[in-house]
């Protein structure tokens, strides 16, 4: 198992990844960001590494490389690297984080001799905080040996891979979207309703997050059908129609938002949707 590690783009994941694996004994070589305070930055958040706002040599005395930049700029930071390193790269493995991009995003680094593999935790990374990795996906595809060194990574942080066939990334990406910014932006359009109406944040926060846990627990415990709540899974039409009437007064996102999530809900959970549908919908649509 390879030991030493640099990160290109340091910033919520590769600040996370590298100090988790700094505290499992990983050597953390070049940190490479777009500033040299950024990178000192990181350095400080990893607590190891050394600070760089360009490629450099030590960049290539690590055994596996990290890149950890958005993803749009993945492919041009491979095409980068593989220019800088050349035919240094051969036996060296480089991983990138993106769950939406193939391994064969880096291709030009493939090239120059270096296994390449894509290794995407499937966990929100926030400015704030170190994130939980334990029991967390991390979706894996490339070529074997750099695939064995990310399982192993995986694992050593206490995570579970999942080999992804490359054409899936986007929909497993996409998946991730329902998990966590969909989930985000509706527990906060219900904040605002009952900032409205007089709560606090502080109280509104307590109410939907107490009210959203409850759901996940019951989603984890006994499964979808049984953890749907609310007037649709009872079938109470009229209480919709009363939130349709007071959204009228929120803005017209919500409103599409509480409605496209009513029958989404029915068609993945209701035992009859096609009955509940038409009578959503004669409430929704009037």
């Amino acid at each position: 198992m390879p030991r030493t590690l640099a990160i290109v783009g340091a910033g919520r994941v590769g600040r996370a990844l590298g100090r988790s694996l700094r505290e499992r004994a990983w050597r953390i070589g070049a940190v490479i960001d777009v500033s040299t305070a950024r990178a000192r930055s990181a350095v400080r958040a990893i607590g190891a590494g050394l600070p760089r706002a360009a490629f450099s040599p030590e960049l290539l005395d690590a055994d596996v490389v990290l890149i950890t930049t958005p993803d749009d700029i993945v492919r041009e930071t491979a095409a980068r690297l593989a220019k800088f390193g050349g035919a240094a790269w051969r036996g060296k493995i480089v991983l990138h984080t993106s769950g939406s991009l193939s391994h064969t995003t880096l291709a030009p680094l493939a090239r120059c001799g270096a296994a390449t593999a894509a290794m995407h935790p499937m966990q929100t990374f926030s400015i704030r905080g170190h994130p939980r990795l334990v029991g967390v996906v991390f979706g894996l595809d490339g070529e074997a040996r750099a695939l064995r060194v990310a399982r192993r990574i995986a694992k050593s942080l206490g995570g579970v891979p999942v080999e992804i066939r490359a054409a899936h990334k986007p929909a497993y990406h996409a998946a991730g979207g329902f998990a966590a910014p969909c989930v985000l932006t509706t527990v906060e359009a219900g904040i605002q309703i009952l900032l409205r109406i007089g709560f606090s944040r502080r109280q509104a926060t307590r109410a939907l997050l107490n009210l959203a846990r409850q759901t996940l627990d019951n989603l984890e415990r006994f499964g979808p059908r049984a953890a749907w709540s609310g007037p649709v899974s009872r079938g109470d039409f009229g209480t919709v129609a009363k939130h349709k009437a007071v959204l009228r007064a929120y803005s017209r996102e919500q409103r599409a938002a509480y409605a496209a999530l009513a029958r989404l809900s029915v068609q993945l959970f209701s035992p009859r949707p096609a009955p509940a549908l038409r009578r959503l919908n004669r409430i929704l649509s009037s």
